[in-house]
């Protein structure tokens, strides 16, 4: 047996970390990848606070690569599942950074994801009739015609918030109407507190999804993404604005192509990136429940395949590679201000005996405040103070 060993396309620190990866591996071949590229610097280990704070890192860094002169397209962004990319694709939106995905619809172009943020649209602005259509058409028995003529009704009624309880509608969707019309006018009254709203939204959309979508389970891990992204935001307002949808799409499930001469970002999952290589590659949530997959531990077989798919994403960067690392992860269905995180551990993969072959470093965002908790208004208390009250 032959062993093809020379890389021509990582710099040898890059090969030696994915060595090193791969060498817990139970069923090994024998082979050793060696570059003739020789270089300094070592991949990185980045530590984040989370993954809000993740998206702002990859962000600053790409804009730092093209800067440097490494162009777009030369940068990839690698995640383990498509949902991983979810606070990515809103920040690189947010800052104008084109980016093509492969893996996967973008975040926010996906049907289920517009849905839900359709009914946010309409209810923070009745005359929005592209997200009113495409609301009233999730509900069975609701066709064009009877949408536009709800439509016509509520523009007719503009400050009334209850307008929808009192229309008729076909038989085939009374069950759902009532639920849909308090639900509704509960937003447009501003019952709802922000994002608590969402929780509400969340759980009328629920049976339509399961209904609409035979993968309901998957979209329904990118509604919990939105829900937490959500709570990121003051105001349903602020949310909507900052992810500045695109109104004359949002009737499609599909990404758009980019024009052969744009320069874009790539996002890919790990599975899409095999025979890719890029300048600079990133690869988020190297974490123990993402990589490997909280989903595929079960058996040693499964663990060792997600031990190739790290490898795989490692041997991808040809002079630069990052590997990005958030410490928590927060909970969803919780306040704007709450707190509520899992802590996460560096991948398995990744034990402290090779961190020699990797440069450590610990990202802080200075514009943003230390965790969720540091919004929160309220008396402090001094709980020294009030034990020595106690116990003297």
């Amino acid at each position: 047996v032959i062993t093809l060993e020379q890389n021509y396309r990582s710099t040898q620190p890059i090969l030696k970390a994915c060595n090193k990866v791969i060498g817990f591996a139970k069923e090994l071949f024998t082979k050793n990848l060696r570059s003739d590229r020789k270089a300094i610097e070592r991949p990185l280990l980045t530590t984040v606070a989370d993954e809000a704070a993740q998206a702002r890192y990859v962000a600053e860094q790409i804009l730092a690569g093209r800067e440097a002169g490494v162009p777009l397209k030369s940068q990839a962004v690698l995640f383990r599942t498509s949902h991983h990319s979810a606070q990515l694709e809103i920040e690189l939106t947010r800052r104008n950074i084109p980016f093509r995905k492969y893996g996967g619809l973008k975040f926010l172009e996906a049907a289920h994801v517009k849905d839900v943020i359709s009914i946010f649209r309409w209810a923070e602005n009745r005359s929005d009739r592209t997200a009113g259509f495409r609301i009233l058409k999730l509900l069975p028995g609701i066709g064009p015609s009877t949408a536009a003529r709800v439509q016509d009704e509520v523009e007719r009624q503009p400050g009334s918030p209850d307008v929808l309880l009192g229309l008729q509608v076909p038989t085939a969707a009374a069950d759902d109407w009532r639920g849909f019309a308090t639900l509704i006018a509960a937003m447009s009254k501003g019952k709802g507190s922000w994002p608590a709203e969402f929780d509400l939204v969340r759980h009328w959309y629920e049976p339509h999804l399961r209904r609409l979508y035979d993968d309901a389970a998957l979209r329904a891990a990118d509604i919990g993404q939105l829900e937490q992204i959500a709570a990121g935001y003051e105001s349903r307002q602020q949310f909507l604005t900052e992810l500045t949808l695109d109104p004359p799409d949002a009737t499609s499930g599909r990404a758009r192509a980019p024009m052969l001469d744009e320069e874009y970002t790539i996002l890919s999952t790990i599975h899409s990136a095999k025979g890719q290589e890029w300048r600079t590659v990133r690869i988020l949530n190297v974490v123990d429940g993402c990589i490997p997959s909280d989903m595929a531990t079960r058996t040693s077989d499964e663990i060792e395949e997600e031990r190739r798919l790290l490898y795989v994403a490692m041997t991808r960067a040809k002079d630069q590679l990052d590997l990005i690392v958030p410490q928590r992860f927060y909970t969803h269905q919780q306040s704007k201000v709450g707190d509520r995180h899992v802590y996460a551990c560096r991948t398995r993969f990744i034990p402290d005996s090779i961190l020699d072959c990797f440069t450590f470093q610990n990202w802080q965002d200075r514009n943003q405040p230390a965790s969720r908790s540091a919004k929160q208004t309220g008396p402090t208390i001094d709980v020294g103070a009030a034990l020595r009250r106690r116990w003297g």
